[in-house]
């Protein structure tokens, strides 16, 4: 892709991560806010009066993240829209968009976020609404890997970023635990158990192999899946697949993702199914 970053502000986390994907990627950077449209049939006076209000709210988010960039080349879009979700889709639609960007809050990943990542056809990053941080500071992009076409497509993205930035680039694999098992299956579940992480050595090891990128490794890590990813700190950025049913390139969110997003300490990418 090369088609811009898209920024929606506000949030110093959204703009900074969207500083740093643009200027890795080579591709303009734009900032975006949705303000409500005027209602086709409104019920007058005050629905002006408030139409008026989020215009002005919105154009203040706007200087405010102009500020926030100072003298980086961006171009400053206020969008009028039904949703702030459906604002940043169309916008990234239009321009075909490499990513979008949103903060996490509470409030944004209730309904922009998940709204947005409900069948996008470019990457989303989530960015945690504590995250203050300039990216790029750990040199390290992480991949949440699975040897299926979302995994694989993940990884695509992943090593895109890696290439532009010099970072390193980690494979993960969570094998969750299980239950301790019976006596009279205790030989059985470890060969399955075995043969399961052999295959899983095998896969990682073939899409490490597959990376132009010198400097890239892997990591099987025993535990609950979600709480671990999350958990990741030494990443700059983890990236992973949607893991959902739907139309092929596009963003669904599967369990594994939409509760990540919750919960991760550090950005998240969900790229779309790859087909």
């Amino acid at each position: 892709m090369t088609g811009p970053v898209i920024a929606g502000a506000p949030g110093p986390g959204a703009l900074a991560l969207g500083r740093w994907a643009a200027d890795t990627l080579g591709v303009p950077l734009v900032v975006a806010v949705v303000h409500p449209a005027p209602a086709p049939l409104g019920s007058g006076r005050v629905d002006a009066e408030w139409v008026a209000d989020r215009h002005r709210a919105a154009q203040q988010a706007l200087d405010e993240a102009r500020g926030q960039l100072g003298d980086t080349a961006a171009d400053y879009r206020l969008i009028a829209s039904s949703s702030a979700a459906h604002g940043l889709h169309d916008l990234a639609e239009q321009t075909k968009a490499s990513v979008v960007v949103v903060g996490s809050g509470r409030e944004a990943l209730g309904s922009t976020a998940e709204r947005l990542l409900a069948g996008s056809s470019c990457p989303i990053a989530v960015v945690p609404g504590d995250l203050v941080e300039p990216p790029g500071g750990l040199g390290l992009i992480g991949v949440a890997y699975v040897d299926t076409p979302d995994g694989r497509a993940a990884l695509a993205e992943a090593a895109r970023l890696a290439a532009g930035t010099g970072s390193r680039l980690r494979l993960y694999t969570v094998v969750a635990e299980g239950i301790s098992p019976l006596p009279f299956l205790h030989d059985a579940e470890r060969v399955l158990l075995e043969t399961a992480r052999e295959t899983y050595e095998q896969s990682l090891a073939a899409a490490v192999a597959s990376v132009p990128a010198a400097d890239a490794d892997w990591r099987i890590i025993s535990g609950d899946v979600v709480e671990t990813l999350a958990g990741l700190a030494e990443v700059d950025v983890l990236f992973c697949g949607s893991r959902g049913y739907g139309p092929a390139r596009r963003v669904l969110l599967g369990g594994v993702s939409a509760r990540l997003l919750r919960r991760a300490r550090r950005p998240v990418v969900v790229v779309p199914r790859s087909g």
